[in-house]
């Protein structure tokens, strides 16, 4: 993918654009449906880089293809730039310290910092965990684990394989609640 559409981006243009997107993702992408994720403050070249993934079927949602389907490449650099310039809420709420700990260790143990930075607020290639719901959280890396999300390069399914079940519920917990 060439880079020059996202440095082209138009933030007007994309905030026009991304009147449809309200109805899901919520005002200026900070979602309030826990299975929708917010995409307000997100990496920019990862929200291009999804929606690509969407028109092109690798990622497969039923609300997402038709809209993803319609998109040029300046529509998607422009809603990238405008969505990853929104300012994401907070997390809801913290889980337990007991179970914040044990989804720390996991993180740790499983390296999830590497990509997604220490405080899970994304760069580059790798998605802003932070602040994400746990049930959208949940059910990503279950489909990452049973390879039917799809991802860019494979980085994240193969991230998954090793993840044991019963973690990544607690994983969620915690990732999805770093502030």
């Amino acid at each position: 993918m060439s880079l020059s559409p996202a440095l082209a981006a138009d933030l007007d243009a994309g905030r026009r654009k991304a009147a449809a997107c309200v109805a899901c993702h919520g005002p200026d992408g900070n979602s309030t449906n826990p299975t929708v994720p917010s995409i307000a403050g997100q990496v920019g070249i990862y929200l291009h880089w999804q929606l690509l993934l969407y028109r092109d079927k690798r990622r497969v949602d039923p609300q997402m293809a038709p809209i993803a389907a319609a998109l040029s490449e300046a529509d998607m650099a422009d809603l990238a730039a405008f969505f990853a310039a929104q300012r994401p809420a907070p997390p809801a709420a913290a889980p337990d310290p007991a179970r914040a700990d044990t989804g720390r260790r996991l993180a740790e143990t499983y390296h999830c910092n590497d990509c997604h930075g220490r405080d899970f607020a994304g760069r580059e290639y790798a998605p802003r965990l932070r602040g994400l719901s746990r049930d959208y959280l949940v059910a990503q890396m279950r489909g990452f684990k049973a390879r039917t999300r799809g991802d860019l390069d494979g980085a994240m399914t193969q991230a998954a394989q090793p993840v044991a079940d019963a973690d990544i519920e607690p994983l969620a917990d915690y990732i999805g609640s770093v502030k």
